[in-house]
């Protein structure tokens, strides 16, 4: 099973204890098909593993689900809360995005930022027992440019943080209710990237990081 990223292994620790299991089982889905396009596999062979992922999400909806460690965690935490397989099939489409060819476009970006992001923290509200508002929106546009930001070359990567920037703007100025500051640790980690820049970066899981996000668990901002 893939692992999480230190920041949101922590950001899961603060979940309260009955819904952490179905929101762990959605970062690991998410983390999964990011593994998928590590290590500069050939385009052809991501695609055809990442139609695999939304295939076998999509028919978790008609029956058991096959013996893969991250569906088997979906079907028992995921879906019982009223998210269905076909829905969470759709994260596909944001990942598929980043196989283009070149250099990813302001549209790709754009497009990957709600076709990952926003649907993730979505479906992340959804098991917090929240309805995505905007500001949860454009802070997961954000998290998760900043994130590829993270794994990209540097042209992409300057470019992720730009956009990131702009969705994350304002994302102080509101403050996150109690349930949903695990989710509010990540935007605000992102936002942290964004101001810090590229040549900044600090590890995730690194102490000054981790004290932002006990800062945001104690204020919401």
């Amino acid at each position: 099973m893939t692992p999480l990223d230190p920041d949101r292994t922590l950001a899961l620790s603060y979940v309260p204890a009955e819904r952490r299991a179905a929101l762990g089982a959605l970062w690991r889905l998410d983390a999964a098909m990011g593994a998928v396009l590590a290590g500069g596999r050939e385009p052809t062979l991501s695609q055809i593993k990442l139609v695999w992922w939304r295939d076998s999400l999509a028919k978790l909806d008609e029956g058991r689900p096959p013996a893969e460690p991250v569906l088997e965690e979906a079907a028992a935490h995921i879906l019982p809360r009223g998210i269905k397989g076909k829905q969470l099939a759709r994260l596909e489409e944001g990942w598929s995005i980043l196989l283009s060819q070149g250099a990813l476009s302001g549209d790709d970006l754009a497009r990957y930022g709600l076709g990952r992001g926003a649907l993730l923290f979505r479906f992340s509200s959804s098991l917090l027992g929240f309805q995505l508002s905007e500001p949860v929106k454009r802070a997961g546009e954000g998290w998760a440019l900043a994130d590829l930001a993270r794994h990209s070359n540097d042209v992409d990567a300057k470019a992720a943080l730009a956009a990131a920037a702009e969705r994350l703007a304002g994302v102080t100025a509101q403050r996150w209710p109690g349930p949903m500051r695990p989710l509010g640790m990540l935007a605000m980690l992102a936002l942290r990237d964004t101001q810090r820049g590229l040549d900044a970066r600090e590890p995730q899981g690194s102490p000054a990081r981790m004290a932002r996000m006990f800062r945001h668990r104690l204020t919401g901002r």
